[in-house]
């Protein structure tokens, strides 16, 4: 519907000899100014040096002739104040229902390549909720581009090497020395939580005790890393969410990357050593700190791979390369933009997308975590308890600048009160209507029919879901299609409490159950977006 507006007014624009503009409709927040509202007259007056109400109202004369419009009334200063036919808004059902699970769908990123990075957590540990969080926002973004047309690579980067898996080797050792009884020193900041323990016993129902001889901490780590990271991948699936493509950091340090940024850097004299460190010089291009890129131990921080790895994004030819991150990445991705500006790479074409951590609620208390001691609700557990649906809606129905108070008891009901619950019942609520009724044929149904304010008002936001998952391509905001769903539904379950939708006036049940099937068409692609299924039966 909005691509038909824009098409009128550009027509009008060159009836009249106007230039071309960027024309914005938007809807108006009171409804006594019509259905549709643009301001692209004041955007002509500007190009024009004309009064743009005089310019509004030449383009009047051309928009009225349109059958899209009710009537075009003009408001001071110069505001274009559209009110639809109700005879084009109800046929856009049949546009609907012919497009069907491609209702939705644009090609606005055809051509374009982006590179989603998620989760990237690294093997030393399950997945918690906290990646959990990252992973369906990654994944629901990734499919929001895919749906506006985008060629998308979803990217999972880890490090299995370093400090944190050296600490990893060591802990796996202790705990299968203690199950044997023999003696045994657990690192300090250790890992203690009970998969270590877990993948011990697995180690000895393998080997028994032929480990104790000549196996260094090096054959435990990577026995952990395995081990780990297999599970990590199940988790993953059970949520239906596959990688495209892993990327070791490892690698970065093989292919001597890191190296080439330093030089690169130092080139441009934004390096300098203090303390045995190499620091890099963000002061003086507008940070507010210098930050340390190799540690006096020679180790780097995780700045120095992240720039390298961002490098090698660039270089894969992605137009778009989008980050997800924890709040724990806050202080970092600036430093990381900054340096990968300097050495001549276009930053604009980095997304960084932080989401804020997540609290679990039982009993209406936040449990306590703590992934190091091994206190934490693992992803898997909470799937395992709610199911895959609900831990997906749950993860994004908030805003990511919003921290998430994940309530187990709402989590697992199946009432209104459950917004994915709500949501699906819809669905199938609509699916058992057509069942019942399958053999009423709709397909020419009088639309005309349909006139009360309820039904108007559905089909209006109907047409909605195209603009927004077009909106949604650029603005990333997955909790926009998640808020929309869920008022859609309410709509749909008001409307039901209060109308017929089968009665003795066959064409208007006709037309009603044409109205019905095109609210299950945009549940569904809806639900798709989100990785959510949209079962027959609830």
């Amino acid at each position: 519907m909005k691509n038909k507006i824009i098409t009128e007014i550009i027509a009008a624009l060159k009836c009249n000899n106007f230039p071309e503009v960027e024309i914005s409709i938007e809807k108006p927040k009171n409804k006594d100014y019509g259905d549709i509202a643009t301001n692209v007259a004041f955007l002509l007056s500007k190009k024009l040096n004309k009064n743009p109400f005089d310019i509004a109202n030449k383009l009047k004369d051309e928009l009225v002739k349109s059958s899209l419009f009710k009537s075009v009334e003009i408001a001071q200063p110069g505001f274009i104040n559209f009110r639809l036919n109700i005879a084009s808004i109800v046929n856009h059902l049949d546009t609907i229902i012919k497009s069907n699970k491609n209702y939705g769908k644009n090609n606005s990123g055809k051509n374009k390549k982006v590179l989603v990075e998620f989760v990237s957590a690294n093997p030393t540990g399950p997945l918690t909720v906290g990646h959990g969080r990252g992973a369906i926002i990654g994944d629901t973004i990734s499919n929001i581009l895919q749906w506006n047309g985008y060629t998308v690579n979803r990217e999972y980067y880890y490090n299995n090497a370093g400090r944190q898996m050296r600490i990893l080797g060591e802990s796996l050792k202790a705990r299968y020395y203690e199950l044997l009884n023999k003696p045994h020193h657990f690192p300090k900041d250790g890992y203690e939580g009970n998969y270590i323990k877990d993948i011990a016993k697995k180690l000895i129902d393998e080997h028994g005790e032929k480990l104790l001889i000549n196996k260094d901490e090096s054959f435990f780590k990577s026995q952990a890393e395995n081990y780990i990271f297999e599970e990590i991948k199940k988790t993953l699936l059970k949520m239906g969410l596959n990688f495209d493509s892993y990327f070791n950091e490892y690698t970065l340090y093989k292919e001597k990357n890191i190296y080439d940024v330093i030089d690169k850097l130092k080139a441009k004299n934004l390096i300098y050593n203090k303390d045995k460190a190499v620091w890099f010089k963000a002061t003086d291009i507008g940070l507010q700190s210098d930050r340390v890129l190799i540690k006096s131990t020679g180790e780097p921080t995780y700045r120095l791979p992240d720039i390298a790895y961002h490098i090698t994004k660039f270089e894969r030819g992605y137009n778009l390369c989008v980050d997800i991150f924890g709040a724990d990445h806050m202080d970092a991705y600036p430093d990381v933009l900054a340096a990968l500006n300097q050495l001549g790479y276009n930053d604009k074409k980095i997304k960084v997308l932080i989401h804020q951590f997540v609290s679990i609620i039982k009993n209406k208390k936040i449990i306590k975590m703590s992934t190091r001691k091994g206190n934490f609700v693992t992803l898997k557990q909470l799937i395992d308890d709610v199911g895959s649906d609900v831990v997906r809606y749950f993860f994004i129905m908030r805003g990511m600048n919003t921290h998430l108070n994940f309530d187990l008891e709402l989590a697992k009901q199946k009432s209104e009160n459950n917004p994915v619950y709500y949501i699906q019942y819809a669905y199938a609520r609509i699916a058992t209507i057509l069942k019942i009724n399958n053999k009423i044929n709709f397909n020419n149904a009088k639309l005309e029919a349909l006139n009360t304010d309820g039904e108007i008002n559905l089909i209006y936001r109907l047409i909605e879901f195209e603009d927004l998952i077009l909106k949604l391509s650029i603005k990333l905001e997955p909790q926009v299609l998640a808020n929309y769903l869920f008022e859609l539904a309410t709509d749909f379950h008001k409307y039901y409490a209060q109308n017929r939708i089968i009665s003795n006036n066959k064409m208007l049940s006709a037309a009603r159950l044409k109205l019905i099937v095109a609210i299950q068409i945009v549940i569904k692609n809806g639900l798709d977006i989100l990785g959510i299924s949209h079962p027959e039966k609830m």
